[in-house]
């Protein structure tokens, strides 16, 4: 008999979404059932996931243990958001006026506003405020189901402001209930002031920026934006390999509002992963699968932008690439932080099944972002992050609906509440 000082009981259903990750092609449509389902932890990791009668035979409760009964309700992972931009300061939501009254993102950009708008206010704010602002997003994705996500610096654009992004990131990091992944996006725009000096600040990016990011080790990971008009395709395997040899992993903005030629560089410098996709070219799927590389989909922002189409994500399985989803958290166009809302959008409009897009939002996720070892799936020694679902799980593409009772982040209530006090 194993001790737990937390259990879940007799939910309706479990659904571990256990096994090994990535899933790719008819894989990713693979979940685990379990009737009368049951979880228990031990400070925060799981030591069992199966049926409530097995629970009785293998699980010790310790005296302080608390026991929740979930009768009609459904337990999954908590969702793994592997691409936000949650840390920024200022307010673009008059872009979004702009962008119903037909403008694109490219003409706003153009006119001064987009990235760089969010740069100058990013800049001048202090890292209490930007504490504070991230800590508020991280709450509403928690309310959403999230319990690990990635935050990207990029809207500092300078050496001290990126450090002073990721320092942020950093903090926030060690008090809240997510677990948060921190990635070095120093070539997310040309800044105003390099705008006549490309090379210079590419140069910037690679022998100052990173070097500074690597000695103060606030980050893991390394990310370009990859685009007509942002990085080209040279620039962003120059700064991705950068990062490499500073110990920083890789992944890109590919092909999101044309083919950009990013899947092409994520496969050349053995990206863990590539995100958007939205135009990405057959040259490019072909790549990607052939190197390994995860496809990040972020459907909200598509839907946000008004782009009219989405990405590849059939073509993409039947390649045998593994597909995650993600909200893109953002001040321009990631404007929900929900989860859900991202599986709603895949299966109806990138015609993905529910459970397709459930293990892209958890262990695929997870391992889009290199933690497939400790979240994305409610197995022993992985961290007790779970959500319980009113209902059945496919009750979470009700949009608007209280579909989430409760999320539940190293084993403790994170969000909303059990059905009773656990008192046991």
């Amino acid at each position: 008999m194993r001790p737990a000082d937390f259990v879940l009981r007799h939910a309706s259903e479990l659904i571990t979404c256990a096994g090994p990750a990535p899933r790719r092609g008819l894989e990713q449509s693979h979940i685990d059932r379990t009737t009368d389902g049951a979880l228990a932890a031990l400070d925060g990791r799981v030591v069992f996931a199966g049926s409530s009668t097995e629970l009785t035979r293998s699980i010790q409760p310790v005296s302080h243990a608390r026991i929740h009964d979930v009768r009609g309700c459904t337990i999954i992972p908590g969702f793994v958001d592997p691409h936000t931009h949650a840390i920024f300061a200022g307010d673009r939501r008059d872009e979004l006026h702009r962008r119903l009254a037909g403008e694109t993102y490219a003409q706003i950009a153009a006119s001064g506003g987009g990235i760089v708008e969010t740069v100058r206010a990013t800049r001048a704010a202090a890292e209490d405020a930007l504490a504070d602002a991230t800590i508020a997003r991280l709450d509403e994705m928690l309310a959403c189901g999230t319990t690990t996500c990635e935050i990207k610096s990029g809207y500092g654009l300078d050496v001290e402001s990126e450090l002073k992004l990721l320092r942020v990131i950093d903090a926030v990091r060690r008090t809240h209930a997510m677990n948060v992944e921190a990635t070095f996006l120093g070539a997310h725009e040309i800044p105003p002031e390099y705008r006549r000096n490309r090379r210079g600040y590419v140069d910037l990016v690679c022998d100052e920026m990173i070097p500074a990011v690597a000695a103060e080790g606030t980050a893991n990971w390394c990310d370009v934006f990859c685009e007509e008009g942002v990085f080209t395709p040279l620039e962003s395997r120059r700064i991705l390999e950068a990062g490499q040899r500073a110990a920083l992993k890789s992944r890109i903005h590919a092909d999101e509002l044309a083919p950009s030629g990013g899947s092409l560089v994520a496969a050349a410098v053995g990206a863990r992963s590539a995100d958007h996709l939205v135009f990405v070219p057959p040259e490019g799927i072909r790549a990607m699968a052939d190197a390994n590389v995860a496809a990040t989909l972020l459907p909200i922002a598509a839907f946000y932008l008004k782009l009219e189409r989405f990405a590849p994500a059939r073509a993409l399985m039947a390649a045998g690439v593994p597909v995650a989803l993600a909200t893109d958290v953002n001040p321009g166009g990631g404007f929900s932080p929900s989860m859900p809302f991202a599986m709603t959008l895949a299966c109806f409009r990138m015609n993905l099944t529910f459970e397709e897009a459930l293990i892209a939002s958890t262990i695929n996720a997870a391992w889009s972002i290199d933690r497939a070892s400790d979240t994305g799936s409610l197995e022993e020694g992985k961290y007790a992050d779970a959500v319980l679902v009113r209902g059945t799980a496919i009750d979470l593409l009700r949009v608007g609906a209280d579909a989430i009772a409760a999320v539940i982040a190293k084993g403790r209530l994170a969000f909303g509440r059990l059905p009773d006090d656990g008192s046991h």
